[in-house]
């Protein structure tokens, strides 16, 4: 009886494919429904973001660092506005501080709403992401009621703030927190014990430590592999030291540490890590401060002047090398986008899985190609 051959097949996933978050492209080699090589595809949204900044005023650049990552758009210009401020030696007023991580935790929790309703659309369930959106549109209200937008905010501003918060703003940050956490079960009943999410979860694309490390992998991806390793705790920046959270890491409680269920995991945990950070800063918010008396009315570092500052955004480890020349436009801007890293792995952990597992994988690891194709 003759041998059944088989030949690979090239397929292309994308970048119209929904679970492929609109622009980008999965290159899969398949030997029937099994993957053995996934080759990310990148640029359709490029945008030239650190060619443009290079030729902006520094201030100017704020509004374009939100549209790197325009699901977490408050990180994105609080961790600019601190390079900038290290370059100046620039000290905040404790309000301003205290807001922008309030803003900055606030944004943490929509985006991983985002990131948690989403990955339930990848697996099949359209419930977790109704839910998950209407706590989403609530943060999306404070956001509009202290900026005036709803995406992009421009709101954290070099040496201070746009605008302080506006009568009311304090009241309903804690209406919210009050009910979050009974949101919270919510999604862990609907999604997080599923049977059928389980084991579309459970032991799939398995993320060792040293491929982490390897490929850089930052964020809820590397802490779900076990390391708790976190910048605002390892290398605290603003008023995080001044508060008491900690740093989920996946445990493996449904299958192997480093799955797609415990990066799935370490996001709920740490939505209710940052309602924990965002009331203490509710409780610690000084009643006065200017929220523009340290914005500098000259932005110009010395010549030679060069920083790279981290920051933990809701991806990982973002981070921003600018070098001055002297003047009032910076010589070099380099943006560390922590998706871009992150998806470095995928296909090191697809391999060997079928092509639905393979939307399981991508949906896991909460990529954001705006901020990919800087």
């Amino acid at each position: 009886m003759g041998r059944l051959h088989t030949e690979e097949m090239i397929l292309n996933m994308g970048p119209q494919h929904p679970s492929t978050h609109g622009v980008l492209r999965l290159k899969l080699i398949t030997d029937g429904e099994i993957v053995s090589h996934v080759e990310p595809v990148i640029g359709y949204l490029h945008r030239s973001f650190e060619k443009h900044a290079e030729n902006l005023e520094y201030q100017m650049v704020s509004p374009f660092v939100d549209r790197a990552d325009y699901i977490a758009a408050m990180n994105n210009g609080h961790a600019y506005a601190i390079a900038v401020e290290k370059m100046l030696g620039i000290e905040l007023p404790p309000r301003v501080e205290y807001i922008r991580v309030i803003m900055a935790e606030f944004q943490r929790i929509a985006s991983h709403l985002i990131a948690v309703g989403t990955f339930g659309l990848d697996v099949g369930g359209i419930t977790p992401f109704i839910y998950c959106m209407r706590e989403r549109e609530l943060i999306l209200d404070l956001f509009e009621m202290a900026s005036g937008a709803r995406l992009l905010y421009n709101y954290i501003w070099i040496g201070g703030l746009a605008h302080d918060l506006p009568a009311g703003w304090v009241e309903k940050a804690y209406e919210f927190l009050d009910e979050f956490d009974f949101h919270v079960e919510e999604y862990n009943r609907i999604l997080t014990t599923n049977k059928i999410f389980i084991e579309r979860t459970a032991d799939v694309g398995v993320l060792p430590v040293e491929v982490a490390i390897n490929y850089g992998v930052t964020g809820p991806n590397l802490r779900g592999s076990g390391i708790p390793f976190d910048v605002r705790k390892n290398q605290p920046y603003s008023f995080y030291d001044r508060f008491e959270w900690k740093v989920p890491v996946g445990e493996g409680a449904m299958g192997s540490v480093g799955d797609s269920w415990d990066r799935y995991m370490v996001r709920i945990e740490e939505m209710l890590e940052s309602a924990k950070i965002i009331r203490q800063a509710l409780d610690q918010l000084p009643a006065e401060g200017d929220v523009k008396a340290a914005i500098p009315k000259k932005i110009r570092p010395p010549k030679g002047a060069e920083i790279y500052s981290r920051y933990e955004n809701p991806r990982g480890e973002l981070g921003f090398y600018i070098r001055s020349d002297g003047t009032n436009i910076p010589t070099r801007v380099k943006m560390r986008s922590p998706a871009f890293s992150n998806i470095s792995a995928l296909n090191e952990i697809s391999q060997g899985w079928m092509m639905s597992d393979v939307i399981t994988i991508l949906g896991s690891l909460d990529i954001v190609l705006g901020e990919i194709d800087r």
